[in-house]
């Protein structure tokens, strides 16, 4: 049975460590008058700091959850451990030695868990920093770290070590200084072997990931020889003390200028984390071999004080890899109150190697916010669609449209949504504000489960590609009766309209009932085909229906009325201009996108390629209203 610590000890170290010293480790504090502190609690979540501390009283009480207490209290609570765990841990970082009653003192059993393992990490991480700059076997580490450009000094400032090759060294050191089997076991450093406890990690360079009191609580271990079969990285298991979704490495290291910048930069690796400090951007951090999620937000959030005008910048690499973390991060971004942003380095190089190749002011240019976090996660969302047609735009807006939605601010989300639309190259930007907005209001009045209809009851600028039945069509649109009267004219009259109908595209009829009729005729022979022999073409154009519905439709359209009681060729050329200047006015809107959304950086090449066309669209057009069939 454990010892009870002196109670003359535990007053002595309840005086030795104020608490506001301890507090600061784990969040910003700010003045709050009266001598009292404030910062956001650690135990709720919380957007404004009702967290306060009393150095004065040697108190701290949260008035939104209620949490309180002194500094064995908080220490207790933030880390998950016994009394005893706490005060040892307080006695440790003060340098008082405690007595423990019922027996004496005797460290190497009475001692917690939790301060036995953190123990046990930190006397592995002194003898792998040791092993890193004394053993010979360690040079392939020692060239792997200059190979990157890292020094002595560097493996030094960030504790880097090397675990040897052998089965049990450092399992037999630590046995040597009192640890048990189980206790090896527990601590993730030693794994079971065919005869007793082997080492974990071995020929490896060995990061220690401290958590953000600075206790080694585990390691990132990478791979240096070919022939070692394991991963390339190869992290601490899940532990009493390691929970790899609750730390970040670099933690510990840029915890105050996180604090008194109010800006974090997150990188992927433990060398970038290197390249990142020594290149005088002292806040960088990353996780440890998981993705960056909602308990490390709150590590951030603790720090950065839920600051509106805060700074986190990802800085993932350019690969497909990188940009799906990127968008994994932008699922959480609602979660800051700080802006988010995103930096991609050219050639997609991650801040080591952009270090190497172009220096320290590389990094340091590469970090300042560039493009906004949400504003990377749409590109790459519209990336994938076809904006040069109605349809490509629908799709991306049907599936960024939600995102935006989720954005809580209601004036920002009123901004990104216009940026939404300029990215979709949408000129009716009220449209997609609107979108955006019901469907923040579907999600509202689900009680905040995300907006519920992914796609809007009718996509913007209606369907695009040809489809063989559809809704149905509404005669009183101008644009549907137009394409319909020339559809009829083309099947009872083709001699009216040929040749010049056979120029059109499937793509000039925008109902996709139409557009598949006006196939059918094209597979047919077309119009030029029924002048010659208007008989056999409309068995053609039936046979040329790849289904019933398209070939109900061309039967339809062959015997339905003509809506003129003279039908001559004035009256079809006017059915054929109204059609065509219809189809040149969406290409035109069409082309305008194009040039929204290039903007004025777009390639210039590109960019006069695009306005010549919209040049030559638009003279079409005014031919086309000015002369009518003669234009054509």
């Amino acid at each position: 049975m454990a010892g009870r610590i002196n109670d003359e000890d535990v007053k002595a170290v309840r005086d030795a460590v104020p608490i506001d010293a301890v507090v600061s480790e784990y969040l910003q504090l700010r003045n709050a008058g009266g001598g009292n502190l404030k910062g956001l609690c650690p135990f709720h979540d919380e957007k404004s700091p009702s967290f306060q501390v009393s150095p004065s009283k040697g108190l701290f009480h949260c008035f939104g959850c209620q949490e309180g207490g002194d500094t064995i209290t908080f220490v207790m609570k933030v880390d998950h451990l016994s009394f005893s765990e706490a005060v040892e841990r307080l006695a440790a970082q003060a340098g008082i030695t405690l007595r423990y009653e019922e027996g004496g003192y005797h460290p190497g059993h009475q001692r917690g868990e939790r301060i036995r393992l953190v123990e046990a990490h930190k006397i592995a991480a002194e003898w792998y920093a040791e092993q890193l700059a004394t053993s010979p076997e360690a040079e392939t580490g020692r060239v792997f770290l200059a190979e990157r450009g890292f020094d002595q000094s560097a493996a030094v400032h960030f504790g880097v070590g090397y675990s040897p090759q052998g089965w049990d060294h450092l399992t037999r050191h630590l046995r040597g200084k009192g640890f048990t089997d189980k206790e090896l076991l527990l601590s993730g450093l030693s794994q079971e072997g065919r005869r007793g406890p082997i080492d974990r990690f071995r020929g490896r360079l060995m990061w220690p990931i401290r958590d953000i009191g600075g206790e080694v609580v585990g390691f990132g271990a990478r791979k240096l020889y070919e022939a070692d079969n394991g991963p390339k990285y190869l992290n601490t298991p899940e532990t009493a003390i390691y929970k790899k979704s609750q730390v970040l490495y670099g933690i510990d290291l840029a915890k105050k200028e996180i604090a008194k910048t109010s800006r974090a930069v997150v990188v992927e690796g433990y060398t970038d984390v290197m390249a990142c400090h020594i290149a005088g951007v002292t806040t960088a951090i990353a996780t440890c071999g998981t993705a960056f999620g909602g308990d490390h937000i709150k590590i951030l959030r603790r720090l950065l004080m839920d600051n509106g005008s805060a700074r986190v910048i990802f800085t993932f690499d350019g690969d497909a890899a990188g940009q799906k973390a990127a968008l994994r991060a932008f699922e959480d971004d609602q979660k800051f109150a700080a802006e988010t942003y995103i930096a991609i380095a050219p050639d997609g190089m991650d801040p080591c190697d952009l270090r190497l190749m172009k220096g320290d002011e590389a990094v340091a240019d590469l970090v300042e916010p560039r493009t906004p976090l949400f504003e990377f996660a749409l590109r790459q969302i519209v990336g994938r669609y076809d904006l040069d047609t109605p349809a490509g735009r629908a799709a991306a807006l049907d599936e960024a449209a939600p995102i935006v939605a989720r954005i809580k601010n209601s004036g920002a989300q009123h901004e990104v949504a216009v940026q939404l639309a300029g990215l979709l190259g949408i000129l009716d930007t009220q449209f997609v504000v609107k979108r955006v907005a019901q469907l923040a209001r579907w999600a509202r009045d689900r009680g905040g489960k995300g907006p519920a209809p992914a796609r809007p009851q009718q996509p913007y600028d209606g369907p695009a590609a040809p489809v063989h039945s559809g809704p149905a069509l509404n005669l009183r649109n101008p644009v549907h009766a137009t394409e319909r009267e020339l559809l009829k004219l083309a099947l009872q009259r083709p001699e009216l309209v040929s040749p010049a109908f056979d120029a059109y595209g499937v793509d000039e009829f925008t109902a996709p009932p139409y557009a598949a009729v006006r196939q059918a005729i094209l597979d047919a022979g077309g119009a030029e085909y029924g002048a010659r022999d208007p008989q056999q073409y409309l068995v053609g154009v039936r046979e040329a229906a790849p289904d019933d519905t398209v070939r109900a439709m061309v039967t339809e359209l062959a015997v339905e009325a003509i809506m003129r009681r003279t039908v001559d060729e004035a009256y079809a050329g006017e059915q054929l201009v109204w059609v065509r200047r219809r189809a040149v006015d969406r290409r035109i809107q069409d082309i305008q996108s194009t040039l929204t959304r290039l903007g004025t950086n777009g390639d210039p090449a590109q960019l006069a390629s695009v306005q010549n066309e919209l040049w030559v669209l638009q003279q079409y057009g005014q031919a086309l209203r000015e002369h009518g069939a003669a234009a054509l």
